[in-house]
């Protein structure tokens, strides 16, 4: 049995197929293959292959459309969803912490936040042009509500579900209640109010496409949306993609700043 466990070990093959970023890459090169071959073979024949959407995400780069090249609709759209999701964290968490600490509070705005709370942010879009018209609030509204319902739900949670037992500890100690919220509370809720910001930052992302059909000119939905109007197909995925990309990027920079603030979590994870 030890010489199996050395030898797996010793054994280059099997150790690279144990590290996290080689497996990362297998599955995006697996992926990008299966895409190729979907489109060669004729399953797929409408696709373009995926060296047809690097060539046209290539040339958006320096290339403008709609009077901007691919950078600048990102931009736009990142100007957006972060105005967005900064608002939802600063009116989202702040409710839900206190609809957990008072019962006032929870009686009175509960039953409103369950009622808006399964309506999808599309749903909204004749609401925001009715008020906001055209312009940039009314994308930012719609993002807004795709990103406030989970700050809510996870400031809520995050402070409910603290395990009775830490503040156990912390009263044998002879702690107040001020200490018992600064010393248990609030860090035992951070890493549930990050991930609530971790679904809100995905769901404005996932927003945007709806919010920049809103009479929009620019960014990367209203791209991806005339791709698919003009049969622009390398266009439209090659957005898909980009919004993937900078998705996943602002999510990674979430989850290092989730590190850094909350070291304790990292350890327990660890």
């Amino acid at each position: 049995m030890s010489t199996q466990v050395n030898t797996a070990k010793s054994n280059p093959l099997l150790k690279a197929l144990r590290n996290k970023r080689v497996l990362n890459a297998i599955s995006i090169i697996g992926f990008l293959l299966i895409w190729d071959l979907a489109v060669v073979s004729g399953l797929l024949a409408i696709m373009p292959r995926p060296h047809e959407v690097l060539l046209r995400w290539i040339e958006l780069m320096h290339e403008p459309y709609a009077g901007n090249t691919l950078p600048m609709h990102v931009w736009i759209s990142f100007r957006r969803v972060i105005i967005a999701f900064l608002l939802a964290a600063a009116i989202g968490i702040p409710t839900g912490v206190i609809m957990a600490f008072s019962k006032f509070a929870h009686a009175i705005i509960r039953p409103i936040f369950e009622f808006f709370k399964p309506m999808p942010p599309i749903a909204w879009i004749s609401l925001s042009i009715l008020w906001f018209g055209l312009g940039e609030t009314s994308k930012i509204f719609l993002i807004f509500i795709g990103c406030v319902v989970p700050c809510i739900l996870n400031s809520y949670n995050g402070i409910r579900l603290v395990d009775p037992e830490l503040y156990d500890a912390v009263r044998n100690l002879g702690a107040n209640y001020w200490q018992e919220q600064t010393q248990v509370t609030f860090p035992a809720s951070l890493p549930a109010i990050f991930a609530g910001l971790q679904v809100a930052l995905s769901s404005g992302w996932t927003c945007v496409v709806a919010a920049e059909l809103v009479g929009a000119r620019e960014g990367i939905g209203y791209l991806t949306f005339i791709g698919m109007k003009q049969d622009d197909i390398a266009m439209t995925i090659g957005g898909i993609l980009t919004i993937c990309l900078v998705s996943f990027l602002s999510s990674l920079f979430l989850t290092y700043l989730e590190r850094w603030l909350c070291p304790w979590k990292r350890n327990i994870d660890e």
